[in-house]
Protein backbone atom coordinates (compact mmCIF):
# COMPACT_ATOMS: atom_id res chain seq x y z
CA UNK A 1 0.00 0.00 0.00
CA UNK A 2 1.21 3.38 -0.45
CA UNK A 3 -0.25 6.68 1.45
CA UNK A 4 -0.40 9.94 -0.54
CA UNK A 5 0.20 13.29 1.35
CA UNK A 6 -0.89 16.53 -0.16
CA UNK A 7 -0.84 19.70 2.64
CA UNK A 8 -3.29 21.81 0.20
CA UNK A 9 -2.90 25.82 1.43
CA UNK A 10 -6.86 27.04 0.33
CA UNK A 11 -6.70 30.45 -0.83
CA UNK A 12 -8.29 33.23 1.99
CA UNK A 13 -11.73 32.91 2.31
CA UNK A 14 -12.65 30.36 0.02
CA UNK A 15 -12.76 27.34 2.20
CA UNK A 16 -16.12 26.95 2.66
CA UNK A 17 -16.39 26.48 -1.54
CA UNK A 18 -13.39 24.45 -1.15
CA UNK A 19 -15.04 22.01 1.12
CA UNK A 20 -18.25 21.81 -0.75
CA UNK A 21 -16.30 21.01 -4.35
CA UNK A 22 -14.42 18.40 -2.21
CA UNK A 23 -17.56 16.58 -1.53
CA UNK A 24 -17.89 16.25 -4.72
CA UNK A 25 -14.56 15.39 -6.23
CA UNK A 26 -14.42 12.54 -3.24
CA UNK A 27 -16.71 11.00 -5.21
CA UNK A 28 -14.18 10.99 -8.33
CA UNK A 29 -11.36 9.48 -6.16
CA UNK A 30 -13.30 7.07 -4.23
CA UNK A 31 -14.83 5.35 -7.76
CA UNK A 32 -10.95 4.84 -9.23
CA UNK A 33 -9.49 1.39 -9.62
CA UNK A 34 -6.51 0.78 -6.73
CA UNK A 35 -8.05 3.66 -4.39
CA UNK A 36 -8.70 2.23 -0.89
CA UNK A 37 -9.31 4.74 1.32
CA UNK A 38 -9.10 8.97 2.10
CA UNK A 39 -9.12 11.41 4.44
CA UNK A 40 -9.23 15.32 4.14
CA UNK A 41 -8.42 17.32 7.38
CA UNK A 42 -8.44 20.99 8.27
CA UNK A 43 -5.86 22.71 10.25
CA UNK A 44 -6.52 23.80 13.49
CA UNK A 45 -3.82 26.27 13.43
CA UNK A 46 -3.91 27.73 10.04
CA UNK A 47 -7.45 28.08 9.34
CA UNK A 48 -6.80 27.63 5.26
CA UNK A 49 -4.72 24.41 5.37
CA UNK A 50 -5.90 20.91 4.69
CA UNK A 51 -3.95 17.67 4.32
CA UNK A 52 -5.20 15.18 2.58
CA UNK A 53 -4.55 11.57 2.63
CA UNK A 54 -4.95 8.73 0.12
CA UNK A 55 -4.41 4.97 0.38
CA UNK A 56 -3.31 3.44 -3.04
CA UNK A 57 -2.80 -0.26 -3.80
CA UNK A 58 0.27 0.70 -6.06
CA UNK A 59 1.67 4.03 -6.83
CA UNK A 60 0.90 3.46 -10.34
CA UNK A 61 -2.81 3.40 -9.36
CA UNK A 62 -2.50 7.75 -8.11
CA UNK A 63 0.41 8.23 -10.62
CA UNK A 64 -0.68 6.58 -13.65
CA UNK A 65 -4.49 5.56 -13.49
CA UNK A 66 -5.79 8.26 -12.08
CA UNK A 67 -3.95 11.11 -12.74
CA UNK A 68 -4.08 9.99 -16.53
CA UNK A 69 -7.77 9.20 -16.26
CA UNK A 70 -10.30 11.38 -17.76
CA UNK A 71 -11.93 11.80 -14.17
CA UNK A 72 -8.81 13.85 -13.14
CA UNK A 73 -10.06 16.15 -15.48
CA UNK A 74 -13.13 16.42 -13.54
CA UNK A 75 -10.85 16.65 -9.95
CA UNK A 76 -8.42 19.17 -11.45
CA UNK A 77 -12.10 21.29 -12.20
CA UNK A 78 -13.82 20.89 -9.04
CA UNK A 79 -10.41 21.42 -7.12
CA UNK A 80 -7.08 23.07 -8.38
CA UNK A 81 -8.51 26.70 -8.46
CA UNK A 82 -8.67 26.96 -4.70
CA UNK A 83 -4.83 26.36 -3.97
CA UNK A 84 -2.44 28.58 -3.38
CA UNK A 85 0.85 27.67 -3.75
CA UNK A 86 0.00 24.76 -5.80
CA UNK A 87 0.49 21.35 -3.62
CA UNK A 88 3.58 19.30 -3.25
CA UNK A 89 2.47 15.91 -3.54
CA UNK A 90 4.36 13.20 -1.95
CA UNK A 91 4.15 8.95 -1.52
CA UNK A 92 4.66 7.20 1.60
CA UNK A 93 5.23 3.27 2.30
CA UNK A 94 5.25 1.43 5.92
CA UNK A 95 8.08 1.08 7.19
CA UNK A 96 7.81 -2.41 9.55
CA UNK A 97 9.68 -2.97 12.49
Amino acid sequence: MILEVAILDVKPGQHEDFESAFSKARKIISSMPGHIDHQLQKCLEKENRYILLVTWEKLEDHTEGFRKSPEYQDWKALLHHFYDPFPEVEHYTLVEH
